[in-house]
């Protein structure tokens, strides 16, 4: 009791000069950004603010991040770099950053080998058995996220394959209508909802932001690995380049895009009979050898046996 006692007395101290030094902090913190904007916060706002915020606002969010910050520090800035290539390609799921799916592959790492030893010693199969749980555990623990960012990345690539002859389309009329590109381009984000259109309404949110058309267009090249949409992409900033009509160079995609969907389900169309040989040999194939065979069989055995 008495060392339980220390311990809490210990851990209390620790917590409260913490609080203590995060609250100057803070409190330095609004007093630079009052100083320097000239605009003071209210203290009953932010009474107010304080006194709604929850447990995990006040404590736990501050310490998570601040442990994202040294963990990003320590991070290798090529590895991040790979993984925020890797989570654009995706489309970001659940808005994470690369630190956030380093640490989520870490957990995975560390929690799936425990959960898999644990179901090994249930099973009672050994030392060796609790040891091969663990090895599958970890395998998967590590593969599961890469895995996960491949299936959204291919859902993704296919959903804006599928979405591009009406996006080019819903272009050219506009265009044809009059209309500049980006006020085309923004005519079809208000029009269409999927993948393509959240790519285009994010290069128009960069153009606002100050970066050239070159630059927004690069960049959804850069997010979708479909080879319609990156010669779509380039056909237009070498129309641009070269001062050349867009209709056309639309036009031309448009016919070119749908040429490429006739070929695609025609080459689908010529799997299919070598992909339906493989249940016909396992499982009919079987079936009516058994019902057509069968009584012959049968009978051809009794015959003999007598």
């Amino acid at each position: 009791m008495l060392y339980f006692t220390f311990f809490l007395t210990i851990s209390f101290s620790i917590y409260g000069l913490y609080l203590t030094r995060a609250e100057k902090a803070s409190h330095m913190k609004k007093r630079m950004s009052a100083f320097v904007s000239g605009v003071k916060e209210e203290p009953a706002i932010t009474a107010e603010k304080n006194s709604g915020a929850t447990l995990y606002d006040r404590i736990a969010k501050p310490l998570m991040n601040d442990f994202k910050k040294s963990f990003k520090r320590r991070m290798p800035g090529e590895k991040e770099a790979k993984i925020e290539t890797k989570l654009q390609l995706a489309g970001s799921p659940f808005g994470m950053t690369p630190v956030d799916f380093r640490l989520l592959q870490i957990s995975l790492a560390l929690l799936f080998p425990l959960l898999a030893g644990g179901y090994g010693a249930l099973l009672k199969t050994g030392y060796s058995g609790i040891f091969l749980f663990f090895i599958v555990g970890l395998a998967v623990g590590t593969v599961l996220p890469h895995y996960y960012l491949s299936i959204k990345k291919k859902a993704r690539n296919k959903s804006a394959l599928k979405e591009l002859p009406d996006i080019l389309d819903l272009l050219t009329v506009s265009l044809e209508a009059g209309l500049g590109f980006d006020s085309a381009v923004s005519k079809v984000v208000s029009k269409k909802n999927g993948v393509l259109s959240a790519e285009f309404h994010r290069s128009l949110e960069e153009l606002r932001l100050g970066r050239t058309r070159r630059e927004a267009l690069s960049g959804i090249k850069n997010r979708l690995e479909v080879e319609e949409v990156r010669a779509f992409i380039s056909s237009i900033l070498q129309a641009e380049k070269l001062g050349i009509g867009l209709v056309q160079v639309l036009r031309v995609q448009s016919n070119e895009v749908r040429e490429r969907r006739r070929q695609r389900a025609e080459e689908e169309a010529m799997k299919a009979p070598v992909k339906m040989l493989f249940p016909l040999v396992l499982f009919i194939f079987p079936s009516l050898f058994i019902v057509l065979l069968g009584p012959a069989l049968i009978q051809f055995i009794q015959t003999f046996s007598k």
